[in-house]
């Protein structure tokens, strides 16, 4: 189970982007971030990853503060994060990549399932290098078959997954979502804007302003979120926490 607690965040020039974040991410569930933009919800997600050290607060994984580590302990400790700008990697064959996330060799009937996963041809991609020959959506997709097949990865943290991704894979890619789901060993979150990932969430929390101004069970939390949008503004008020 991940805890964030008081988290702070302050931006290099000494904006204030994260104001006391308090959530708690259920474990082996879907928690979908989701938000008005500039609320802070990558911040979070890069705050949970390592990326960023908060200014104040603690992160706690499984009972362990791991507001000090980095990200690459995080990731030792089983965090795994798919950035909404992929990270390229010159020198790094598709196949390459693939094969140090799993940990091992993989057959190309094992390519195949993983890069279909994300809507690619594996014998279109397993030879091509990870660098600037790939379009944005391409490399999204190649870093979010990286994050699902990870070894011994216990949170997937996703940053828009659907950012760049055409409407045929966006439909794979929430088919994959759906299975991590059902399969139910391991912790998901997702930031998001989409309501059809916000309707496979198990449990919805809402950032706006630097602040989490709600969370709890989808089913309580995302019809709130259409009626704001069909009247055109939010009916969420003041911050409230439910068990999911």
């Amino acid at each position: 189970m991940l805890k964030l607690q008081g988290i702070h965040w302050n931006t290099p020039e000494g904006e204030e982007i994260l104001k006391g974040i308090d959530l708690q991410v259920p474990e082996k569930k879907l928690t979908v971030i989701t938000g008005p933009n500039g609320g802070g919800k990558t911040s979070l997600a890069k705050l949970i990853a390592g990326i960023y050290q908060p200014c104040a607060g603690s992160i706690v994984l499984n009972g362990e503060d791991i507001t000090p580590l980095d990200v690459t302990q995080r990731a030792r400790r089983g965090i795994a994060y798919a950035f909404q700008q992929p990270v390229r990697f010159k020198g790094l064959t598709v196949r390459d990549l693939l094969e140090l996330s799993a940990g091992e060799t993989l057959d190309e009937a094992r390519l195949c399932g993983m890069l279909s996963t994300v809507g690619l041809c594996a014998q279109e991609y397993i030879d091509r290098s990870v660098d600037s020959s790939l379009s944005g959506g391409e490399s999204k997709r190649i870093e979010i078959a990286t994050v699902l097949y990870r070894r011994n990865a216990q949170l997937l943290v996703f940053d828009e997954p659907e950012a760049g991704i055409d409407l045929w894979s966006f439909s794979k890619l929430t088919e994959a979502f759906e299975r991590l789901k059902a399969g139910g060993d391991r912790s998901i979150v997702i930031i998001s804007h989409q309501e059809r990932i916000m309707e496979i969430a198990d449990c919805i929390a809402v950032v706006a302003n630097g602040r989490v101004r709600t969370f709890g069970r989808r089913e309580d939390i995302l019809p709130e979120l259409l009626l704001g949008e069909k009247q055109s503004f939010c009916p969420i008020g003041d911050p409230r926490k439910e068990v999911c």
